[in-house]
């Protein structure tokens, strides 16, 4: 789901562009940057189902950093983090994002996110199971990103078109390219997130 993750921020960063692209990606994988130093450690694992494939075929032990609890902590302390030099609405989004991973990872994964951390009590696991159908998450995650491809380039479209009107409100021709500009980010966006995806389907690097 990394570049579902990564074509959500596409999205939000269409609708609110004050906030750092950078960090709206960063925040929808800041759970999996917490998860990385634990499963060096051997806290966090992942335990590979024999046939299903590199694509989500795993069992994904994140009891503390993919629980529910966990996440909603995790997501917590990046919105005061952000609203620090962003400003409230900024924070805001930023924590909403940060949980945004735990909800989407909730549509794909096998039953294997539990709702406290460590999973204390025992209580059931939670997961949709979409990875179970892999072709079906394909599809939903293009759609994902392609969508928010979509509503980054007429974003950043909207935005070249506004600095064009001030440069002639100026009384001077646009000297900068700004549509030329936006379609090329847009389109490396797009490269980027299908490039992604195609690479966790099929297993590269």
């Amino acid at each position: 789901m990394l570049a579902g993750h990564f074509g959500l921020a596409a999205a939000v960063k269409s609708r609110e562009p004050q906030v750092p692209l950078w960090a709206l990606m960063l925040s929808t994988q800041l759970l999996d940057v917490f998860f990385v130093p634990l499963y060096l450690l051997g806290v966090e694992t992942i335990s590979p189902i024999p046939g299903a494939g590199s694509y989500g075929g795993a069992i994904i032990h994140a009891d503390y950093t993919h629980s529910l609890v966990g996440a909603l902590a995790i997501s917590l302390v990046a919105m005061i983090v952000a609203m620090i030099p962003w400003g409230r609405r900024n924070g805001l989004i930023i924590g909403g994002m940060v949980f945004s991973h735990w909800v989407l990872d909730l549509i794909v994964h096998r039953g294997d996110m539990p709702i406290l951390p460590g999973n204390a009590g025992d209580l059931p696991r939670l997961g949709f199971g979409l990875w179970a159908l892999p072709w079906l998450s394909f599809l939903a995650e293009l759609i994902l990103i392609l969508g928010g491809a979509y509503l980054y380039y007429h974003a950043a479209m909207r935005t070249a078109v506004r600095a064009e009107r001030q440069d002639t409100k100026a009384g001077s021709a646009p000297q900068t390219p700004y549509r030329r500009q936006a379609l090329t980010t847009s389109v490396v966006m797009l490269v980027l997130l299908v490039g992604t995806l195609l690479a966790d389907f099929f297993g590269i690097g």
